[in-house]
Parts: structure tokens; C-alpha cells; sequence
């Protein structure tokens, strides 16, 4: 049975091709987990550059332990270096036009659901679109993209999987759907960076990437280090859930990343059988929040089972059934968000906390 020890005394055989081993106090953390390790490797960022082959030579080295289904190393900053956060990286995704964050302050209000409808309805406008899935924790779209497998590589990076006329990466592309992420914070960032930097993506024109909920350190790590073209912010129409979206929408507007709209999810239900219309959560709550707070409202889209059905099928409902009420809902999302598009991106602040 693979555990820690195993994994650490492989570690401690380890010779590269060069000879170059990986001394103890370079091990930031272990994490093994039916027969899925991480580890991550404690340097500065100047080593960085210098040790990427001897990462990946080591990440090799433990994939083929019997008994690993699959072997991550990250490089990650020492603990006790207090180093300043970076301004955004100008080559990071450079070769994508326009980024967008959809993000909400708390979960379950179906910000996957919007992040995956929106990307293919971007689609069908006839642009390009990239889906990167940055809920390391909980990732949820290679289920409702009916995506599985693993991504084929070339040289040692991935190559995003395509679905519904998008490219798209997950974290759950790579490990089993079941596993649990157990990941302390850097290695989660790492993991992100590596979705971002590790994945051969081809020249776009929108990337469409699916935060997970509350406002972290990914959404801060976002902010610094792409140029974001703006957020999204899903909520539903209740009170409790607009508390959270107005905490996203701050969030934003602090780290100077515009915010395109509001998106109130599960609006309204309609009875398939009598057509009553029943405002299951309240209705309207988001669009007065947005003029309240002065964003725009981008749009209502109502609580139909057919969206649920379409997402647990991985077909999203926007491209399976185009002609659909839903379908039309998360197209006139998907027009308004285009309208806020214009202009260049701008880079996000240097963030530093003291």
C-alpha cells in the first residue's frame, strides 16, 4: 500500500539524469491518497526556472511506484519568505483576447451551470472559447461537459479536451472523479498555475474560467496574475444569496477588475404540467441589487429541470437544446455579456498585505 513513507523514501533515492537529488528541506508536503500523490517542493522563485526538470523528472520517477495512479510535483514558495505578490504576468494567456471571471460569494447558486452555458453560447456566436475549471476542490466540469479520460499531452504539456465547441481543462480531467483534493493552500494555487501554464492553449478569443465560490485566495491569484477582461457574478434572487453576490462584486471593484453584470440564476419556475409561474426564491432581487450597486444586469435565467437534467447528462442544455427557454435565457446572458466586452484588459494591482 503506497503512504507518505514510501512516497518520501523514493524521494530520498531520487537521482536525476544529472545527478542533481532532492535534498529533505526542499519537501514542503506529502499528500498521498488512494494512490494519488502530491507533492510540492519548497523553492525561491530565481530556483524556479533552474529546477523545472529536475520537478519533472521526480514527478516521473514516483508515477511509476507501483501502486500510483498518478504523481503531481509543484514547486512552491518557502514558508518563510514573505515575498510580495506580483503584478500581472504579460505573457500569461497572452494569446487569449478576452478573459472572463464568472464567480459568485457563496455556492449553490449554479455558477458552474451559468460558467458552462455561457462558454458554449459564446460559442454559437462563432468565436472561439476556452473553459479552464479553477475549483480545484470541487470541479464539476468534465461531468457536465461528458467529458472523460484523461487529456492527451504534448511534450509535457496537456491539450485541452474538446467538448460542444469548446477547449477546456479541469483538474478532474486528471484525477479520478470520486478523489478528494486534499491540498493545502499553495498546492492548490500551484495547481492553478499549472492549468494555466502547463495546458497547450490554442489562441482564442474568449476564456470563460469557472471560480469556485467566495472571494480567496484564487480569485486574488487571478487578479494579480492575468488580465482579467471583467467578472461575472451569479447569484439567485433571495436575500442571503445578494448579501454573498455583494461581497463578490466588492471584491472586484477592490482588486480593479471590472465587474460585467449580475446574472440572476433560478429566477422563477414554471409548472411543466399547468404553467403556473412560482417564484420559488423571490424574483427580481438581483437586477435591483445591480442598479442599487450601479452594474449591469445580464440577465435572468429561470429554475428548470430540464437545465438540471442537460447538466448531469453533460450536455448543456444551451447547445443540446438551442431552441429551449433555458437555451434562450443563457444566449441573452451570453449577448449581454459580449456587449461589456469591448476595450483592452488592464492589469490587476499588486496586492501586498502587511
Amino acid at each position: 500500500m503506497i503512504d507518505e513513507a514510501t512516497i518520501r523514501a523514493r524521494i530520498g533515492q531520487f537521482r536525476a539524469a544529472d545527478g542533481a537529488v532532492v535534498p529533505p528541506a526542499m519537501i514542503d508536503s506529502v499528500a498521498v491518497r488512494d494512490g494519488l500523490v502530491q507533492v510540492a517542493l519548497a523553492v525561491t522563485r530565481a530556483e524556479a526556472p533552474r529546477l523545472e526538470p529536475l520537478r519533472l523528472a521526480l514527478e516521473q520517477s514516483l508515477a511509476a511506484v507501483e501502486g500510483v495512479r498518478n504523481a503531481t510535483v509543484m514547486l512552491t514558495g518557502p514558508r518563510s519568505a514573505a515575498a510580495p505578490a506580483e503584478p500581472a504576468a504579460a505573457g500569461l494567456l497572452s494569446q487569449v483576447k478576452s478573459i472572463i471571471a464568472v464567480a459568485s460569494g457563496k455556492g449553490g447558486v449554479g455558477k458552474s451551470t451559468v460558467a458552462v452555458n455561457l462558454a458554449v453560447s459564446l460559442a454559437a456566436k462563432g468565436l472561439s472559447v476556452g473553459l479552464l475549471d479553477a475549483d480545484i476542490y470541487g470541479p464539476s466540469l468534465p461531468r457536465m461537459l461528458g467529458t472523460k479520460g484523461k487529456p492527451d499531452m504534448v511534450g509535457s504539456k496537456l491539450v485541452p479536451v474538446e467538448a460542444w465547441g469548446l477547449k477546456a481543462i479541469s483538474i478532474g480531467h486528471v484525477v479520478a472523479e470520486e478523489t478528494a483534493m486534499v491540498w493545502r493552500g499553495p498546492m492548490v494555487l500551484n495547481a492553478l498555475m499549472q492549468l494555466m501554464t502547463q495546458v497547450e492553449w490554442p489562441a482564442l478569443d474568449v476564456m470563460v474560467i469557472d471560480l469556485p465560490p467566495g472571494t480567496g485566495d484564487i480569485q486574488l491569484t487571478l487578479a494579480q496574475r492575468l488580465k482579467l477582461t471583467g467578472a461575472v457574478v451569479v447569484s439567485t434572487p433571495q436575500d442571503i444569496a445578494l448579501l454573498d453576490a455583494r461581497r463578490g462584486v466588492s471584491m472586484f471593484q477592490q482588486v480593479r477588475v471590472p465587474v460585467l453584470g449580475i446574472v440572476e440564476n433560478m429566477s422563477f419556475f414554471c409548472c411543466p404540467n399547468c404553467g403556473t409561474r412560482t417564484e420559488i426564491f423571490g424574483h427580481g432581487g438581483a437586477r435591483a441589487e445591480a442598479a442599487r450597486i450601479g452594474v449591469p444586469f445580464l440577465g435572468e435565467v429561470p429554475l428548470l429541470p430540464a437545465i438540471r437534467e442537460t447538466s448531469d447528462a453533460g450536455t448543456p442544455i444551451a447547445v443540446s437544446a438551442p431552441g429551449s427557454e433555458a437555451a434562450r435565457a443563457f444566449m441573452a446572458v451570453a449577448e449581454a455579456v459580449m456587449a461589456q466586452m469591448g476595450g483592452e484588459r488592464t492589469a490587476g494591482p499588486r496586492i501586498v498585505i502587511e
